[in-house]
């Protein structure tokens, strides 16, 4: 079944991703931020290495 707050945060920030450079796109990374924060207190370490790398995937897009 795997850890629910770890696959929103991963959905989440794909739709961040993919969003387009509008009004919308800062809240959708907020959202994706905020899941990703919810997630690293209830994951294990291999999980943490994936939403790290989900971060940093995140904040090079929104640069």
């Amino acid at each position: 079944m795997g850890n629910k707050l770890f696959q929103k945060a991963r959905e989440f920030v794909e739709e961040a991703l993919h969003s387009e450079q509008d009004g919308d796109q800062h809240k959708t990374e907020e959202i994706a931020k905020n899941a990703l924060s919810s997630a690293f207190a209830n994951t294990n370490e291999a999980e943490k290495e994936q939403l790290r790398e989900l971060q940093q995937e995140l904040e090079n897009h929104s640069k």
